[in-house]
C-alpha cells in the first residue's frame, strides 16, 4: 500500500524554517545598505559589516562591537519566538478578537439563517455564487487595498460551502483566491503604488489600463479554476437542496444589516481614518457586544462564546508570531540586505524583456523574506528600479514586476502571517492549500512572465 506523504505541523514547519533562518546567519556574509529618514534604501550604498563569530555569539551574550554584526545564537530559535509574538502583537490580538466575535454572531443564530437565506435566492448554485463572491472580494483587494478585513468573512463562506456540501478549503479558496489575485494585480491598490510608484519617479495610480486587463485575466483563471476543482469534486448544478426559503425577521435580519453596516465602517476607518490594528481589534470587540445585546444573548454565554471563537484563532496567533520571529533572526544577523544586495545584481546587465523576468523572480524570492507589500516596495524598489532604467526597463514595468512577484510568492509562502492567519480561520492545514494552488500559481506566474514581458515590447 502506498503511503501518502504528509507535511509537518504548520507549527513544526515554522520553528524548521526559524532553525534554517539562524543557520543562515552564520554562513551568509552580513552587509547594509543605508537607509533614510522614512527607512527606504539608499542605491548603491550597500556595504559588507564585518561579522564576530565567538562563544558569546553562541550563548548570546551582550552584544556585538560597534560596527560589526553576530550570528544569532541557536538559542534564538525559542528567544525570538516571544519577540516576534511582541511585534506582532496588534495583528495577533486583532485575529484573536475576530474569533471572539464570530464566536458571539454564531450563537445568536443569525448567520445560518442568513446563509440560508443566501442559498435560497441563488438555489444553492455554486456556478453563480462562486463567481459573483469571488469578483466582490477581489474588487475590494484590487481597488482599495483589502486583504486583512476579509478575516471576518472567511468563517461566513466557509460555512457556506459547508451548507453546500463543499469542503473548508473551497470555503476559503474563494477569499483567499480572490483576494490574492486583487493584489497581484492591484489596479488601484493603495498600499504598494503610494509607495513603489514615486520611488521610480512615475505618477501614483498611473498605468491603471494595464492592471486592469491583467486583474480581468488574472480573476478568469482564478474562477474557472476553482469551479473545475469544484466539478471534479463531484458538484452538479441543479442539485436538489433542503433549504429554508422564508425572509429574515427580528433579530437575525437586524445583526444581519449591521454586520454589513459594520463592513462599511470598517471600509471607512481604514481608508479615511488610518485605522490600523488596534482599532480594528478594539472595533471587533464593540461589535461582538452590539451583536449580543440585539440578538439577547444572556451575558455569561456572551463571554463564553466570545472567549471560545478566541480559543480556535490561538494557532493563527501562533504562526504570526512566529512568522515575525524569522523576519528578526534575518535582520538581527544583518544578512537581509546581503541577500537582496545579491539578488539585485543578477539582474545587471541583461536584455530588457529578461531583466523584467528576473525582476519579478527576484520579488518572488525576497517576498519570503519580506512579506509585508509595502515594506517589500520600501526596501526593493529603491534598488531594483534604478537597476531596470540602465537595461531600459520603465518605471511602470518595475513597479508591475514587484506587485507580480510579491502577490505570487504570498499566496503559498509560509512566512505570510496573513497568509496563515486566512488559513487557520478555516481551518485549513497549510500543506493541504499548498497542494491545492500551486498548479494556480503557476499558471498564473507564466502569465505574469507573459504580460510582463508584453509591457516592456510594447514600451509601457
Amino acid at each position: 500500500m502506498k503511503k501518502t506523504v504528509r507535511m509537518p505541523h504548520a507549527f513544526v514547519m515554522m520553528l524548521l524554517i526559524l532553525t534554517a533562518a539562524v543557520a543562515l546567519t552564520w554562513v551568509v556574509p552580513s552587509g547594509a545598505f543605508s537607509r533614510t529618514e522614512p527607512g527606504l534604501v539608499q542605491p548603491g550604498s550597500y556595504h559588507v559589516v564585518q561579522k564576530e563569530y565567538s562563544a558569546d555569539a553562541v550563548l548570546d551574550r551582550g552584544r556585538p562591537s560597534e560596527g560589526t554584526a553576530r550570528p544569532v545564537s541557536p538559542v534564538a530559535i525559542v528567544s525570538t519566538i516571544p519577540r516576534g509574538m511582541e511585534a506582532a502583537a496588534s495583528l495577533i490580538f486583532m485575529i484573536m478578537f475576530i474569533g471572539g466575535m464570530f464566536g458571539v454572531l454564531s450563537a445568536t443564530g443569525a448567520l445560518d439563517a442568513g446563509i440560508e437565506r443566501l442559498i435560497a435566492l441563488t438555489s444553492g448554485n455554486v456556478y453563480l455564487l462562486v463567481p459573483i463572491l469571488m469578483l466582490a472580494i477581489s474588487a475590494g483587494s484590487t481597488f482599495l487595498g483589502l486583504i486583512s478585513e476579509y478575516l471576518v468573512i472567511i468563517p461566513i463562506v466557509v460555512l457556506l460551502a459547508r451548507r453546500l456540501g463543499l469542503d473548508n478549503l473551497v470555503g476559503l479558496a474563494i477569499v483567499a483566491i480572490a483576494a490574492k489575485i486583487g493584489y497581484m494585480t492591484s489596479v488601484t491598490n493603495p498600499l504598494p503604488l503610494l509607495i513603489a510608484q514615486p520611488i521610480v519617479g512615475i505618477p501614483v495610480f498611473s498605468g491603471v489600463a494595464f492592471r486592469l486587463v491583467t486583474f480581468v485575466l488574472y480573476l478568469t483563471v482564478g474562477v474557472v479554476f476553482l469551479l473545475r476543482h469544484i466539478r471534479k469534486g463531484g458538484y452538479r448544478p441543479g442539485k436538489e437542496m433542503a433549504h429554508d426559503s422564508s425572509p429574515l425577521r427580528g433579530r437575525h435580519l437586524a445583526i444581519v444589516w449591521i454586520l454589513g453596516g459594520a463592513i462599511l465602517v470598517m471600509l471607512y476607518g481604514a481608508q479615511k481614518l488610518d485605522w490600523g490594528n488596534p482599532e480594528l481589534g478594539a472595533f471587533y470587540i464593540f461589535l461582538a457586544l452590539v451583536i449580543a445585546l440585539v440578538g439577547r444573548l444572556p451575558s455569561r454565554r456572551t463571554a463564553v462564546a466570545f472567549l471560545d471563537g478566541m480559543k480556535g484563532m490561538i494557532l493563527a496567533a501562533v504562526l504570526v508570531g512566529l512568522a515575525r520571529a524569522v523576519e528578526i533572526v534575518l535582520r538581527d544577523g544583518m544578512i537581509m540586505d546581503t541577500i537582496i544586495h545579491a539578488l539585485s545584481r543578477m539582474a545587471e546587465g541583461s536584455h530588457p524583456v529578461v531583466v523584467a523576468q528576473m525582476l519579478v523572480g527576484i520579488q518572488m524570492v525576497l517576498d519570503i523574506l519580506i512579506p509585508s507589500t509595502s515594506g517589500q516596495a520600501a526596501v526593493t524598489m529603491p534598488i531594483l528600479g534604478p537597476i531596470a532604467h540602465l537595461a531600459g526597463v520603465s518605471g511602470q514595468v518595475s513597479v508591475s514586476a514587484f506587485i507580480f512577484g510579491n502577490g505570487l510568492t504570498n499566496t503559498i509562502t509560509p512566512t505570510s502571517g496573513m497568509l496563515l492567519a486566512y488559513l487557520a480561520t478555516a481551518e485549513v492545514q497549510y500543506g493541504q492549500w499548498v497542494r491545492f494552488v500551486i498548479p494556480l500559481v503557476g499558471i498564473l506566474a507564466l502569465m505574469s512572465l507573459a504580460a510582463i514581458s508584453a509591457a516592456v515590447l510594447l514600451g509601457l
